[in-house]
């Protein structure tokens, strides 16, 4: 351990419990962390006292408690998921002399986030606050792609959760499984016409710290101007301003192309 172990130590247990589906005990947090138990009792106790874990004694197991919360809390209250991509989206905006967008899901749908675009950009649908079908939107499907199939179905069980813009994107759950696969094994995602006619854009995922899809950067043109010839070297663009915002939330890419 650094140079504070019981420091260390304690926060490596509040990312531990963050990542768990639910309550665990003592025991299997010291298998875990690979600590001894009675190292992790004593964390746990006066860890507990601050209010940042919980016991939970007819479970005989712990969890975060409102001390953790309250932090989590204040953390997202200062919006540092926009804080942290703004500039990336302003020096991506200017760099390339497009669009670029932060979205996030919410559900089914993306949610903008961020919107930088260059002077005498054209307006788009996609300003700060809206929503769109993520099925439609590369930001959504660059996260899609990297959500658990079974979180995909759940969000897109039948046709009838397949609504259209302009006639075109994935009409049912089979053709968004397929367009989510290839789209998983190419590193990006990409939308023609889905959103606007005419228009086109391309997007990467950023991640958190469980490397699930925290939100995503795209940037948005005139098909014209930028033919599908130009899409790669885009999205490899889009993909430097995403790993950059993964390494700022403290986040990690997926191992593989079908990770997540």
């Amino acid at each position: 351990m650094p140079h504070v172990p019981a420091a260390t130590r304690a926060l490596a247990v509040l990312r531990h419990l963050a990542a768990q589906p639910g309550p665990v005990s003592a025991s299997a947090l010291a298998r875990a962390l690979g600590l001894p138990r009675s190292s992790v009792y004593q964390l746990l106790g006066a860890m507990a006292e601050q209010g940042f874990v919980t016991h939970l004694p007819e479970e005989r197991r712990w969890a975060l408690g409102i001390t953790a919360f309250e932090i989590g809390s204040a953390y997202l209250r200062r919006d540092p998921l926009e804080r942290l991509a703004r500039p990336l989206l302003a020096r991506l905006a200017d760099d390339l002399g497009l669009t670029a967008h932060l979205g996030v899901l919410h559900g089914a749908d993306t949610l903008y986030l961020l919107k930088e675009h260059p002077r005498h950009a054209p307006t788009l649908v996609t300003a700060v606050g809206v929503r769109l079908p993520a099925h439609l939107t590369a930001s959504g499907r660059a996260q899609l792609a990297r959500l658990p199939r079974a979180q995909v179905r759940a969000l897109y069980p039948s046709a009838d959760a397949f609504t259209s813009r302009t006639g075109a994107g994935p009409g049912g759950p089979t053709e968004l499984r397929e367009l989510l696969a290839a789209e998983r094994r190419r590193g990006w995602s990409s939308e023609d016409g889905e959103v606007s006619p005419g228009y086109a854009s391309v997007a990467v995922a950023a991640f958190d710290h469980g490397a699930r899809p925290a939100a995503a950067i795209s940037v948005t043109f005139d098909r014209r101007r930028h033919p599908p010839a130009d899409w790669d070297w885009l999205a490899r663009r889009v993909a430097v301003s995403a790993a950059e915002l993964t390494r700022r939330l403290g986040g990690r890419t997926p191992a593989g192309p079908d990770g997540g």
